[in-house]
Order: structure tokens, then C-alpha cells, then sequence
């Protein structure tokens, strides 16, 4: 599966972003998909997941402001970022499991975030 995310950009405090992972090939429905971000100097962190089921996964500190959803129809895997902080700067990725724990990443979209 190959998976092109997009939806970055520039916004203040406290406004909000979405962010689209879309998914080429078949049975997108089968893979469970991830948000990453990763800041400047620091480790790559799970932001939020979803399995296939829809059952859903936030990092405390998305908890409430952020929401993952998936459109099998689509192929595509949002994150609906709300009330965001500058601490939320960073390029966020998305990946896919499969049911065999394959894993699949998509290149980066930047989110800035200024105060």
C-alpha cells in the first residue's frame, strides 16, 4: 500500500487543521492506520490510531482536541487537529499495519503551529 498524506500547513493557536492520509491499492479496509509526528530533536511519537473495526487510540496529549476517523469508501484516513498548540509543531505521518503486522509509512505533512 502506498499512502500520500496532506493537509499541513501554517495556523495559530488554537485553531484547527485536517489532515488527509490517502491509500493506493486494494483491501484498505484490512490495514489499521496511524498519525505520527515527530518535532525537531525529538523521537517520533503515535499521535492517534485506528483499527479496522473503528475502534480509536489518542496520545494524552491529543486527548480531546484531535479526532481520527477513516473512510474505507475513500481509502483515506483523517485527523481532525482542534484547539492546537505550538507544542503541536512537527511533521506528521501516517502508516498502515496490515494483518500480517506489515507496516507501511507515507512521506510527512508539516504542521506549524505559531503563538
Amino acid at each position: 500500500v502506498q499512502l500520500q498524506a496532506s493537509g499541513g500547513g501554517l495556523v495559530q493557536a488554537g485553531g484547527s487543521l485536517r489532515l488527509s492520509c490517502a491509500a493506493s491499492g486494494r483491501t484498505f479496509s484490512s490495514y489499521a492506520m496511524g498519525w505520527y509526528r515527530q518535532a525537531p530533536g525529538k523521537q517520533r511519537e503515535l499521535v492517534a490510531s485506528i483499527t479496522t473495526g473503528g475502534n480509536t487510540n489518542y496520545a494524552d496529549f491529543v486527548k480531546g482536541r484531535f479526532t481520527i476517523s477513516r473512510d474505507n469508501t475513500k481509502n483515506t484516513v483523517y485527523l481532525q487537529m482542534n484547539s492546537l498548540k505550538p507544542e503541536d509543531t512537527a511533521v506528521y505521518s501516517c502508516s498502515a499495519v496490515s494483518t500480517r503486522r506489515a507496516r507501511y509509512w507515507g512521506q510527512g505533512t508539516q504542521v506549524t503551529v505559531s503563538s
